[in-house]
């Protein structure tokens, strides 16, 4: 049986890699070795942004809650623990948009999480 040679998968690999790595600053585009250095980072870095985005938009709207239960005359753990006494189940994505977006809804819900504590 004849041998194979890998060329043709080499040649397919590194095109990948350079694909990946296209834009890139100077031999990191050009250059294959340089190439898979900078493409095995940026997605390492992409993963972990795709963790912190979670992080950093749970931050984000807890931020903008307590900023509306402030203006409320209630504190963030003391508006929560009061919403969840008075059996509202409400995520605080949701939350943070009636804060911004309905200021007179969020005083009702901040009001009702008060009569509960």
């Amino acid at each position: 049986m004849a041998r194979i040679k890998a060329a043709a998968t080499t040649r397919r690999r590194r095109k990948k890699i350079l694909g990946l790595a296209k834009g890139y600053w100077g031999s990191k585009s050009k250059h294959f070795k340089m190439a898979n250095q900078a493409v095995m980072k940026s997605l390492t870095y992409a993963y972990i942004g795709r963790k912190r985005k979670k992080r950093d938009f749970r931050r984000l709207w807890i931020t903008r809650i307590n900023a509306a239960c402030r203006m409320n005359d209630i504190n963030y753990s003391n508006f929560i623990h009061g919403l969840k006494l008075a059996g509202i189940d409400m995520n605080r994505k949701m939350l943070s948009e009636i804060a911004v977006n309905d200021a007179e809804a969020f005083k009702s819900l901040a009001q009702k999480a008060k009569a509960a504590l």
